[in-house]
């Protein structure tokens, strides 16, 4: 089974949404047997770099809500984080354009560390209020989960991996993902935003149902069949 998740590094629902998969995840039966794959998306692809406003401002503004009320919802989205065994930082998280974080995800999956790039990167906006928008603090990152930080930074610089998060943004338009967190398993099923984790586990019993082989129930056993070569009748075989 694969389960593709697209996600934003600074979006909290995500990182919330990624802990509640991962729950149903460790219950699941057939956990061993589920590829996980991280996508790009952006949920603000004009973002400058630097020079954004803090999230409670940027809240007030983009709702027209008092900055009041933008400190409650971050209290309420902290707190919910917290439920999840997730530490919020979010008022001091540092607001930055995501492409180059991205690049780095898709340079760590290319060496077998997106699992572990991707956790790192949303610890890092989250808990640790660092700027994924400086390539030096991203190849400070990729150094941490055990790759190499001097190509990391050099493939940064260079612009590498620049289609491959352009290809999972047109691949979210063509599935029609207008938000995340969002989970899609073996492109049939999809699940929207950071659902409890009950509804990750019926999603994952509900396609691992319909992609396991169908079991014979007292096939050890000798019963009334007809085949290509006829049927078996009743009576002592000879």
């Amino acid at each position: 089974m694969k389960v593709e998740i697209w996600s934003d590094f600074v979006c909290p629902w995500c990182y919330i949404g990624k802990r509640r998969f991962e729950s149903a995840l460790e219950r699941f039966a057939g956990r061993d047997g589920v590829e996980v794959v991280y996508r790009s998306f952006e949920l603000n692809p004009e973002s400058e770099r630097d020079g954004n406003p803090g999230v409670i401002d940027m809240l007030a503004e983009k709702y027209g809500m008092s900055r009041e009320q933008a400190a409650e919802r971050v209290r309420m989205v902290t707190e919910l984080a917290g439920n999840e065994g997730l530490v919020y930082h979010m008022d001091r998280a540092i607001q930055t354009n995501t492409f180059d974080a991205h690049r780095l995800a898709h340079f760590a999956a290319a060496r077998g560390k997106l699992k572990e790039m991707t956790e790192r990167l949303l610890k890092a906006h989250f808990t640790d209020s660092l700027h994924l928008g400086d390539s030096q603090v991203l190849a400070d990152l990729a150094g941490e989960v055990g790759l190499d930080r001097a190509e990391a930074l050099e493939a940064l610089e260079g612009g590498a991996y620049a289609e491959q998060v352009r290809q999972d943004e047109r691949e979210a338009a063509m599935l029609g993902v207008r938000g995340v967190p969002f989970f899609v398993f073996n492109r049939k099923y999809a699940v929207s935003g950071a659902q409890p984790a009950e509804v990750f586990a019926r999603v994952l019993e509900q396609t691992w149902s319909e992609e396991r082989p169908l079991v014979v129930a007292g096939e050890e056993n000798e019963a009334a069949a007809c085949g290509a070569d006829g049927c078996e009748l009743p009576g002592k075989k000879e």
